[in-house]
């Protein structure tokens, strides 16, 4: 992989550097021919040899294009013509001017692309930083809840009435299912953003994945109704089907944990242009204005009003949902509705089928 990468990487900056050389050619042959204009031909190689180093990688490109330069600039445009001269001092003075130019703007750039990287690892470090401390704060809450119920059990099982012991293992179930979740969620999260994953985007019909979606949520919330509003007729997606089940579920779950006050949840799928453009709406309490902007980043950090007896959500499972639409090639945003309530909004790409048997 290393090694196809570095291939793809020298053809692209090759190309870069023999199409920049190519267009000041042909212009400085315009401006010989056209315009009558020889002294500034030099001027134009040069800028040439600083724009290929701007946009290749490491020195080497820029020397190069120095050398083209620097023999085009003889052969072709100083005197005699279509012959090389070089006892002419302003011939060795340009190619001077032109190494330096390339040395000191492809070092430039390279500690310019160094820094980038520095402070892109520095970022994922410190979202790592704040993910990890939120789970952990997350996942001691059920797992207390889990110990201390099953360690009930197990020290009064003789004197708990039959409810009683079922009271308490029904905690312990709910809590372990909230914790598979999370951990499902942290394992999808880890993956997409280190590139581990390969969506398998395949034609999926939207009635199928709205129905596997309704499937895996009303299993964990039985007594919550979701307002459907799809379209007519068959629409085919083009996506990873169990991705985008993780995404729809997440996000209705988000709503039915977070939005206080909620008496409507809707999901509406409309078609534009060949995008299905996904809209899931709630009329609870919406997003307090400072977290909107940190939703999909997992760096929520939770106020310190909240009870230890709360299950709280880290905002692993949306920074799930942001990793998964960005792989398909799209991103996804949340705001308020004027009404009340929140709104979180996404599309996917739509597939035309031959119905033809």
């Amino acid at each position: 992989m290393d090694r196809a990468n570095r291939c793809i990487k020298m053809i692209k900056n090759t190309v870069i550097m023999i199409v920049v050389l190519a267009a000041v050619f042909g212009i400085s042959v315009a401006l010989q021919n056209t315009f009558s204009i020889e002294e500034h031909i030099t001027t134009v190689f040069v800028f040439a040899v600083f724009i290929i180093s701007i946009l290749t990688d490491g020195y080497i490109y820029g020397i190069i294009s120095t050398v083209i330069s620097v023999l085009g600039i003889n052969f072709a445009f100083t005197f005699p013509y279509f012959a090389f001269n070089f006892t002419i001092p302003e011939n060795a003075l340009s190619a001077i001017v032109m190494v330096i130019i390339s040395l000191i703007t492809s070092a430039l750039t390279i500690q310019i692309k160094r820094w980038e990287t520095l402070k892109a690892e520095g970022d994922k470090e410190k979202m790592r930083a704040n993910l990890l401390r939120a789970v952990s704060h997350d996942i001691r809450t059920p797992l207390t809840t889990i110990y201390g119920s099953s360690s009930a059990i197990l020290e009064n099982y003789g004197t708990l009435t039959d409810e009683q012991k079922r009271n308490l293992i029904d905690g312990i179930k709910q809590d372990s299912e909230w914790l598979v979740r999370i951990v499902e969620n942290l394992l999808s999260v880890t993956k997409l953003d280190g590139g581990n994953i390969k969506l398998i985007k395949t034609p999926t019909m939207l009635d199928e994945l709205i129905d596997s979606v309704f499937i895996k949520f009303k299993k964990r919330y039985p007594s919550q109704e979701v307002i459907l509003d799809l379209p007519d007729g068959n629409v085919f997606i083009l996506i990873d089907a169990i991705l985008m089940e993780q995404v729809l579920v997440n996000i209705l779950e988000n709503a039915v944990q977070h939005a206080k006050g909620m008496t409507e949840l809707k999901l509406k799928v409309f078609v534009i242009s060949g995008k299905a453009i996904f809209e899931i709406s709630d009329n609870g309490c919406g997003i307090e204005k400072d977290k909107l902007s940190r939703l999909f980043t997992g760096q929520i950090i939770h106020d310190e009003s909240e009870t230890d007896n709360q299950k709280r959500n880290a905002g692993i499972g949306l920074s799930v949902c942001a990793s998964i639409i960005k792989a398909h090639g799209s991103r996804i945003y949340a705001e308020n509705l004027k009404t009340g309530g929140a709104l979180f909004c996404f599309e996917l790409d739509t597939e035309e089928m031959d119905n033809e048997q």
